[in-house]
């Protein structure tokens, strides 16, 4: 959701500060603003709309100092406004606060403070912890912002500076993620890592319920009892390059031409071949309390939920495993009944969703083993799980998920292979999987010289209004993601279903202006599709065919056909999501939307 940038050193923090807000951008957002100090001078600079109306704001009334925090937000409390932009200043100006989260009883603590005669400026919940910690302030801004800490109740990431305290920038974090990065002689804090990138290779994650000290030469982190702890230092893996649209026109576009990489890098040194099965070092488990496994439950939010679904094929088809796939939303406060050799399995991008986290924090709670399936290093998830594998899919900059997405299918195959050796399958089946998945990058790279002809698609339907996506087995979660990608960034309306389900009421959606987009390369139900394909036909609907290659039949049966390598069943999921994210890609920018920032959305969810 929103990002957080602060900055402590020998530089101007102007320019460090801006450089991380674009860094952020593809996090979404609304407003963006930042706030400096010239010894206890506070500057304070913000502006609704994207970070380049804050440049340009700032090129007129420059933000000097060599400490600073900055902030994009999006938006909980209140309009994009530049008065509900952060930071947010207390009423006397001793403090300026960028946070991240909700304050959930931000209501009453303004009233509280509404009637000891503070005047509020903004409609935020993040002006009260402004006025807070000011109401607390004497000369110790860490105190000042501990004492404070337990009177929010909700979530946040924050940063805070004060002319009181002119050297110091503070930090604290509780569900919304926070890191700190260590230079020479300056210290940073962000709300991602891809921040920091080409700053410092040096992180600290801060964990729930901790405050951080910074100033250019030392920094320091307490615990709730202002105990210190120690730090444990990490590595960004990151090249800055990765971060970097190259030669595209939008990082979506970039993403989606990763994808053969992504997946050689989720496959690198997991296809075992001695054992025909997939090998993982993070699952922490042993081989008897797998074994031991009676169900999964798979549990996501968005796109990751889609490739849940996929999983919950794969699991069942080659592990013969009873699954089970929930919303982390709605788990979370549920209270299902769950076997004792349940094991829960969370999966996402960012390793940060806060539905997603409380999941699995109620997971574990009730004793169940958890594991996660994320991409970033070091992230929340993937710190609380029991164990987990990570995607190695590299910065993923795009809010709609692309390589993320083919990541997460790759790795839930290359589990149920892992879990369907110890079960059933045979040697020959999994050396059989192994060079499939094997084969998989380059059928990949083939799939993507469909380019022109999904383009020329595009051209032809990026004026409707409605889209039908259709599938059957593997390909109905498909169906399900390449609708969201349509919806995201096109803004067109679009849902995914069943093929089967359509006569059961969508069909009253068919007419010549609503196109159907039938995923359909040869399997085992290839021929009750068509058949479903022929139900729209008579309805006077346009269709279009994703087909395997030298497919004649589906070509004369369509109005347009995009073709696909042939590759077996349980792969096809991760081949046919290649021509869905290119056509959203070239309705989204035929219909002049911006492709990486779509409105209203964010890439990390880290509020309710």
């Amino acid at each position: 959701m929103c990002g957080i940038i602060g900055y402590v050193g020998f530089r101007e923090a102007e320019p460090i500060a801006i450089d991380g807000l674009r860094r952020l951008e593809y996090r979404g957002y609304d407003s963006a603003g930042l706030a400096t100090m010239t010894g206890k001078q506070l500057h304070l600079r913000k502006r609704a709309g994207r970070v380049g109306e804050l440049v340009n704001y700032l090129q007129d009334r420059p933000a000097p100092g060599c400490i600073g925090i900055s902030h994009t937000r999006w938006a909980t409390h209140g309009p994009a406004t530049d008065g509900n932009a952060h930071p947010h200043v207390s009423q006397d100006g001793r403090v300026a606060v960028v946070h991240n989260g909700v304050i959930e009883n931000y209501a009453s603590l303004k009233r509280q403070l509404m009637a000891e005669g503070v005047k509020f400026q903004s409609d935020t919940d993040t002006e009260v912890i402004a006025q807070l910690i000011a109401r607390n302030l004497d000369d110790d801004l860490l105190d000042a912002v501990a004492r404070t800490l337990p009177m929010l109740k909700g979530t946040y990431g924050l940063a805070v500076i004060s002319p009181s305290n002119p050297e110091v920038l503070v930090g604290a974090r509780l569900g919304s993620p926070l890191v700190l990065g260590i230079g020479e002689g300056e210290h940073y804090l962000a709300s991602d890592p891809t921040a920091l990138v080409g700053q410092t290779a040096k992180v600290v994650y801060l964990q729930d319920h901790q405050v951080c000290m910074l100033t250019a030469d030392s920094y320091h982190i307490e615990d709730p009892q202002r105990t210190r702890v120690e730090a444990d230092v990490q590595q960004i893996d990151w090249d800055p390059g990765e971060a970097d649209k190259a030669l595209f026109d939008h990082y979506m576009l970039k993403e989606i031409y990763e994808q053969p990489e992504s997946l050689e890098n989720a496959m690198r040194g997991r296809l075992a071949d001695a054992d025909s099965s997939a090998h993982f070092g993070g699952l922490n488990l042993d081989t008897q309390q797998l074994r031991r496994a009676e169900r999964i439950i798979l549990t996501a939010c968005g796109t990751s939920y889609h490739a849940a679904l996929v999983g919950e094929y794969l699991f069942e088809e080659l592990a013969r495993i009873p699954v089970e796939v929930e919303y982390a939303s709605e788990f979370r406060y549920r209270n299902p009944p769950i076997d004792r050799n349940t094991i829960v399995i969370a999966i996402t991008q960012s390793g940060e969703t806060a539905d997603t986290l409380a999941a699995l924090r109620e997971s574990k709670r009730k004793g169940h083993t958890t594991l996660s399936i994320c991409n970033v290093v070091g992230s929340t998830i993937a710190r609380e799980a029991d164990g987990g594998v990570y995607l190695h899919a590299g910065p993923e900059i795009g809010v709609a998920s692309t390589k993320a997405f083919t990541s997460q299918v790759s790795v839930l195959t290359m589990l149920a292979l892992y879990f369907g050796r110890m079960r059933h399958l045979s040697s020959i089946q999994g050396s059989r999987m192994i060079q499939e998945l094997r084969a998989l990058p380059d059928m990949i790279r083939a799939t993507l010289r469909c380019h022109d002809a999904v383009q020329e698609i595009a051209r032809r339907y990026y004026r409707v209004n409605n889209f039908l996506y259709l599938g059957r087995q593997f390909l109905y979660p498909v169906a399900l993601e390449g609708a969201l990608k349509l919806k995201e960034i096109s803004y067109i309306h679009a849902e995914g279903y069943p093929a089967a389900e359509m006569k059961h009421g969508p069909i009253a959606l068919v007419d010549p202006d609503t196109p159907s987009l039938f995923l359909m390369p040869r399997g085992s139900v290839f021929e009750k599709v068509m058949s479903n394909l022929e139900e729209i036909k008579a309805r006077g609907g346009p269709v279009i065919a994703i087909a395997t290659e030298g497919d004649d039949e589906a070509a004369s049966r369509a109005d347009d056909v995009i073709y696909i390598p042939d590759v077996p069943e349980y792969l096809q999921p991760i081949i046919t999501a290649i021509p869905l994210q290119l056509l959203a890609y070239h309705i989204a920018v035929l219909r002049g939307c911006d492709v990486d920032k779509p409105r209203n959305l964010a890439k990390s969810v880290t509020v309710e």
